[in-house]
C-alpha cells in the first residue's frame, strides 16, 4: 500500500472517544452479576448436588451443563447480537434477556425438590449466564477504542476478581455474621446458601440493569464511521461471501467420518466419557461444514453459513491466540480440579476426607483461592500501565511465565502458609488471562463480527477444559500413582509453554500503530 493510501485509513476514519473512568466502571458494572452467578454456581453446586441425592463418581457429568452451553451458545448469540439493532441497542438486548433467566434460575436453583430438577435449573442458569455475559466481551470492543481496550477489560477482571471473593463467601458470611443456619434435614438445601442464591439473583439483575441504563451504544452507522479500514475475508457477510463448496463437503465429511470413528474408540476402550463431547463435537462440525455447503449452493446465505464461514476465516491473530489459550486453560483446569486434593495430600499429609487435618488443609484452600481472586483484582489496574509501556503481548508474556512458576512451585514449598506465593504467582496470570487475549483478539477482529468471534473463542477455553478432565485423571491414577501435586505442576508447563507460544503472536493494534507513525514520520 502507499503512504497516501496508508495516510487515507488513518486520516477519513471517524475515531472513537475515549471514556472516562466511571464510565468504564459502568460498561462493566454488570459483570458484577455475571460473576456473582458464576462464583455461587462453582462453590455451591457440587453441593448441592449431593445434598440433593447424587453419588461423588456422578457430579462431574451434571457439571456437563457448563462446557456443553459455552461451547453452543456463545457463538450463537455473538452471531445474533452482531445482526441486532432496536430501541435496547445492539448488546442490550441479550444483558436484559439473559440477566432476567439467570436472576430466575438463582432464584429457583436451592429449591430444587430432585436432584434432576437441579441438574436442569443448572442447565437454564449456565445457558442464561453465558447469554448475558457473551454480548460483555464484545461490548468493550463496540464501545472502546484501540488504545483504551485493555484498561476496559482490566475493569472487567476487576469485577470478576471481587465478586469472586464475595459471592463465594457468601455462605460463610450468612452463617458466622448473621447466625443462619448452614445445616438442614437430609435432601434439604441449608437456608444459608439459600440465601446466598437469592442475594445472587438480586445482584444479578440489578448489576446488569445498571449498565444498560447507563450506557448509551453506538448506532450502525457510526460503527461504520468508526471502523472503514476493514476489508479482510473475516469482515465479509451475506451476499459477499464465497465458499468452496465441494471443499466444505470433502472437509465435512472427514470431520463426520473421524468424530464417530473416534467416539467408538472412546466407547470400546472406555476412556473418560467427557471426551464424548470432543468427539461427537467433530462429528457434528462435519454435518455443519456439509449443511452450509448445501444451504450456500441453494444461495442461502443465512446464519448458519456465515458461522461456518466465519470459524473457517478466523484473522491470523485469532488462530495464534487460540494456541496460547488452549494451553493456558489447560493449566487452569489442572488447577482448578487438583488442588484441593493436592495440598491436603501433599502438604496437610492425609486423602481422610473425614479427618481434621483434612478438612484444615481444605479450610486453607478456601483462603488460597480468595487470595488468588484477590490478586488479580488488584493486577487488573496494573497490566494496562505495562501494557502501554511494553505492549500488550510482551505483558502477557510476563504473566504467563509468572503463573507457571508459580504453579510449580507449589511442590517446591511444604510449608502451607508459603503456598500463598504460588496463588499470587498464579492469581497475576489469571489477570492477565482475563484481560490481554480479548484486548488484542478485539483489535484483530472486524466491528461487524465482534461478537461472533468473541464466541468462537470460548471454543478455545472450553476444549482444553474437557481434554484436562479426561487425560489428567488418567495420568494422575497411572503415570503419577495418585499424586495430584503432579498434575498442578503439569499444568505449571503448559503455562509457561503458552508463554512461549505467546510471544509469536502479532498484536493487530501494534501494527497499526506502527504503520501510522511511519505515514506520520514520511510528513
Amino acid at each position: 500500500m502507499t503512504v497516501a493510501g496508508k495516510l487515507s485509513n488513518y486520516v477519513e476514519m471517524k475515531k472513537k472517544p475515549r471514556l472516562n473512568f466511571w464510565q468504564l466502571w459502568n460498561m462493566s458494572f454488570g459483570y458484577v452479576g455475571i460473576q456473582f452467578g458464576f462464583a455461587l454456581q462453582n462453590a455451591n453446586m457440587s453441593r448441592i448436588f449431593e445434598t440433593l441425592g447424587a453419588r461423588v463418581e456422578n457430579i462431574p457429568i451434571l457439571w456437563i451443563a457448563a462446557p456443553v452451553s459455552g461451547l453452543l451458545i456463545q457463538p450463537i448469540i455473538g452471531h445474533l447480537s452482531d445482526k441486532t439493532w432496536n430501541r435496547l441497542g445492539r448488546r442490550k438486548p441479550y444483558f436484559l434477556g439473559g440477566a432476567i433467566l439467570s436472576s430466575f434460575a438463582l432464584l429457583i436453583m436451592p429449591n430444587s425438590p430432585s436432584l434432576w430438577v437441579a441438574a436442569g435449573m443448572l442447565w437454564m442458569m449456565d445457558g442464561s449466564i453465558n447469554v448475558t455475559m457473551q454480548p460483555f466481551r464484545a461490548f468493550i470492543g463496540d464501545m472502546l477504542p484501540d488504545e483504551q481496550r485493555t484498561q476496559g477489560f482490566a475493569v472487567q477482571t476487576f469485577f470478576i476478581g471481587i465478586s469472586s471473593v464475595v459471592a463465594s463467601a457468601l455462605p460463610y458470611m450468612f452463617t458466622n455474621w448473621l447466625h443462619i443456619a448452614n445445616t438442614a434435614p437430609e435432601g434439604q438445601i441449608p437456608p444459608s446458601v439459600k440465601w446466598s442464591f437469592y442475594i445472587g439473583g438480586v445482584v444479578f439483575l440489578l448489576a446488569v440493569l445498571w449498565t444498560i441504563f447507563s450506557v448509551k451504544e453506538y448506532s450502525p452507522e457510526e460503527q461504520e464511521e468508526f471502523n472503514a479500514h476493514e476489508t479482510d475475508a473475516a469482515a465479509k457477510e451475506g451476499a459477499d461471501i464465497k465458499l468452496d463448496t465441494r471443499s466444505y463437503h470433502t472437509t465435512g465429511a472427514i470431520l463426520l467420518a473421524a468424530g464417530l470413528i473416534l467416539s467408538g474408540l472412546v466407547y470400546s476402550l472406555h476412556w473418560d466419557k467427557g471426551l464424548f463431547i470432543l468427539t461427537f463435537g467433530v462429528a457434528f462440525y462435519g454435518v455443519l461444514q456439509i449443511a452450509a455447503a448445501i444451504r450456500y449452493s441453494l444461495r442461502k446465505v443465512d446464519g448458519l453459513v456465515e458461522i461456518i464461514y466465519d470459524l473457517q476465516n478466523m484473522p491470523a491473530t485469532m488462530k495464534q491466540l487460540a494456541w496460547v489459550t488452549v494451553f493456558t486453560w489447560f493449566a487452569l483446569f489442572a488447577m482448578f480440579i487438583y488442588t484441593t486434593s493436592a495440598v491436603t495430600s501433599y502438604h496437610y499429609g492425609t486423602t481422610d476426607a473425614k479427618s481434621d487435618l483434612y478438612n484444615d488443609g481444605a479450610n486453607w484452600v478456601g483462603v488460597l483461592w480468595s487470595v488468588w481472586n484477590a490478586m488479580a483484582a488488584i493486577v487488573a489496574f496494573l497490566l494496562p500501565v505495562l501494557a502501554r509501556k511494553i505492549g500488550r503481548v510482551s505483558t502477557h508474556v510476563i504473566c504467563l511465565f509468572i503463573g507457571g512458576l508459580g504453579l510449580i512451585s507449589m511442590i517446591l514449598f511444604k510449608e502451607p502458609g508459603w503456598l500463598l506465593i504460588s496463588m499470587i504467582a498464579s492469581g497475576i496470570a489469571w489477570a492477565s488471562l482475563l484481560t490481554m487475549p480479548y484486548a488484542i483478539l478485539s483489535s484483530a477482529v472486524p466491528h461487524r463480527k465482534m461478537g461472533v468471534y468473541m464466541g468462537m473463542f470460548n471454543l478455545f477455553v472450553v476444549i482444553p477444559q474437557i481434554l484436562a478432565s479426561a487425560i489428567l485423571g488418567l495420568l494422575v491414577h497411572t503415570v503419577f500413582h495418585g499424586q495430584a501435586i503432579y498434575a498442578i505442576v503439569l499444568g505449571g508447563g503448559a503455562m509457561i509453554f503458552s508463554g512461549v507460544l505467546m510471544m509469536f503472536v502479532k498484536d493487530a493494534k501494534s501494527e497499526r500503530d506502527s504503520n501510522a507513525q511511519s505515514v506520520a514520520g514520511s510528513h
